[in-house]
């Protein structure tokens, strides 16, 4: 049994061991792998494991004795999932060994937001507080999220999370889901898009990316916020049109945004909402606690365990 890890860096830089995987048989580990490198690492594989390395019709139709994809991560829009199975090829994922970490950084987007820590520490380490005349001061208003709404965008287990804490800094919840009644919960309360936007005064997506929602905040839906809201992102970053959220903050028409998350990644440095004063960017890395990816390796792990048993779990 041969295994190919395709792209192995993000999971394990070096702070986990890939022995549970190495235990299953012959196993090539790569930090990564441009397309032409896949075809050569594994043209003889059975198993080939990928968190971003595309595996598209073009490429399956040159792994003959490819039998099984282990996506290393949750979305798996990576892999042509039609072409797999029309060739036999199992393709599994790694759902919610995330949620609590992606949940934490979601508040700490928000807090940084609500409490300008970013810029109020930047004030002292600049020598600001040291000259103030007064005990304390503040360049910037700070919000108090007790008695605040939150609108979460999509209410799946990382939605759910971010809703219980939001329920613990005494914010009233409100969601826009597509099965509201299947994962209804206590204090939160449902309602139609637009209402969400036009309500909440912090609004956190937390929905899957589709063809159908790709850039669906534009300038029309930015326009229905608050002055005051705050927009976080720690889902995807097609889910924005970030021209039109770059050019909202710019005119202040929000306070600002909270993004883990950008349509190209890494980005381009002339992106419009890098460096902008009122939007926090951070590199794709909610997901990335230590404890968060050894439970990905754990589950990633037991998904091939159970498929080489003939019982598999997670299948796309």
């Amino acid at each position: 049994m041969k295994i190919v890890v395709l792209d192995g860096f993000t999971l394990n830089p070096g702070d986990l061991t890939w022995d549970s995987l190495e235990n299953f048989g012959e196993c090539h580990i790569y930090e990564r792998s441009t397309r032409n490198e896949v075809l050569q690492r594994a043209i003889d594989a059975e198993i080939v494991i990928t968190n971003k390395v595309v595996l598209d019709k073009g490429i399956l139709d040159q792994l003959p004795n490819l039998k099984y994809i282990g996506v290393s991560a949750t979305g798996y829009n990576i892999v042509d999932i039609k072409a797999a199975k029309e060739k036999g090829v199992t393709v599994t994922n790694v759902p919610g060994y995330g949620s609590s970490a992606v949940a934490q950084h979601t508040f700490a987007l928000i807090l940084a937001l609500s409490n300008r820590l970013t810029e109020n520490a930047q004030s002292v380490n600049k020598g600001k507080w040291s000259k103030n005349k007064d005990w304390c001061f503040w360049d910037f208003p700070i919000m108090e999220l007790s008695g605040k709404t939150i609108g979460i965008v999509g209410f799946g287990e990382i939605g759910r999370q971010v809703a219980k804490i939001a329920q613990g800094f005494g914010m009233k919840v409100i969601s826009f889901h597509k099965h509201p009644e299947r994962d209804k919960m206590p204090g939160v309360i449902f309602v139609d898009l637009e209402t969400l936007f036009s309500d909440s005064d912090v609004i956190s997506l937390h929905c899957p990316l589709t063809e159908e929602n790709k850039g669906f905040i534009d300038e029309a839906l930015l326009g229905k916020m608050k002055k005051s809201a705050f927009l976080i992102n720690t889902s995807r970053g097609p889910l924005i049109n970030e021209k039109d959220l770059a050019l909202c903050l710019t005119h202040k028409k929000i306070t600002g945004a909270g993004l883990d998350v950008l349509s190209e990644e890494p980005p381009q440095a002339n992106h419009p909402l890098i460096g902008l004063e009122n939007c926090i960017v951070t590199p794709h890395n909610a997901w990335a606690a230590k404890e968060s990816r050894q439970r990905l390796m754990n589950i990633l792990v037991n998904n091939i365990e159970k498929y080489m048993d003939g019982s598999p779990v997670n299948v796309i």
